[in-house]
């Protein structure tokens, strides 16, 4: 198990590697910079030179990488070019709007998912199981904004429930809890399919392994047999769909955001790429991505040491 786990720390340090190389060469593709955006077409080029030339926007390629990855080794993720603030500012503000919407789902998405999974696992072919999976089938077919714009329509606008967007929440969204009721309802209804059918694939195959059925002869009582043979077997591939429901889990974060007029990443990566502001963009984007990469980390190292004869491939 060490050795797996040493192996699997290493490729991740690799893949943040690639990706740090990545995301450097693709901000730097976009068009215009930081120095064009803040003058209007009327600037002189010596204007706009001058302000490159602050802002370090002339240096070579080469000389940029290499001072952008020192600084990323000692945790300084620079400085944004529009209003000069340091980027980790930027990120903390942001960043914790996003994560506490992420959580506040994967919190309510896994014993909702192991439920619902365990439920028509153990009724596979029956009416229970056809209609939940009827119902989270047409659920994650729907696209995230779809979705989100039938609620705000319904709930909001029609019924005047809940609140359609954040727009006036400011900084104490922290202590309106029905500003999230919408958005994760939206992220659970995308995500919650994907999981609890990987459960569900897992009940059914540990309900038909011989260490069940011996179980069964030798009277075990039903909920220890589901607790303590029927769950964790189920758990191994819920675990790595829970991964893979991480990964969507971000991308339906940033649509949720736009949606609803949510201050998260996504407002902060949209405005950072408006005005070019190539730091901003660079470390908003390379912290999901170190963040699909850990929870991939997580779900192999978890989903190996529940069955340590299966090797998890990636």
């Amino acid at each position: 198990m060490a050795r797996y786990a040493l192996r699997r720390c290493g490729w991740t340090v690799v893949q943040l590697a690639v990706l740090s190389i990545v995301v450097f060469l693709l901000t730097d593709l976009l068009p215009g910079d930081a120095a064009t955006v803040d003058f209007n077409e009327q600037a002189g080029l010596d204007q706009v030179a001058q302000l490159r030339e602050q802002m370090g926007l002339d240096r070579p390629l080469s000389e940029r990488f290499v001072d952008w990855t020192g600084s990323l080794l000692t945790g300084d993720l620079g400085t944004s070019l529009v209003g000069g603030r340091p980027v980790s500012e930027v990120l903390s503000r942001s960043v914790g709007v996003t994560a506490a919407l992420a959580a506040i789902t994967l919190l309510l998405l896994v014993p909702l998912a192991v439920a619902l999974g365990l439920l028509t696992g153990l009724r596979a072919g029956g009416r229970t199981d056809r209609v939940v999976s009827a119902v989270t089938l047409t659920l994650a077919s729907v696209p995230d904004f779809v979705l989100a714009l039938l609620l705000v329509g319904v709930v909001s606008l029609r019924l005047g429930w809940l609140p359609a967007t954040w727009v006036g929440a400011d900084d104490q969204w922290w202590q309106r809890p029905e500003l999230f009721v919408l958005p994760v309802t939206v992220l659970l209804a995308r995500t919650v399919g994907g999981l609890s059918r990987q459960i569900r694939a897992g009940t059914i195959a540990s309900l038909n392994a011989g260490y069940t059925v011996q179980a069964r002869r030798l009277g075990v009582p039903p909920a220890r047999l589901v607790l303590r043979h029927v769950l964790p077997g189920a758990a191994v591939p819920g675990v790595q769909e829970l991964a893979r429901t991480g990964d969507q889990l971000l991308g339906g974060v940033l649509v949720t955001e736009a949606v609803f007029a949510i201050p998260g990443t996504a407002t902060a990566l949209v405005e950072a790429v408006r005005n070019r502001d190539v730091p901003t963009v660079q470390a908003l984007t390379l912290t999901l991505a170190a963040v699909a990469c850990l929870l991939n980390l997580i779900a192999d190292l978890v989903g190996r040491r529940l069955a340590p004869r299966t090797e998890v491939l990636r």
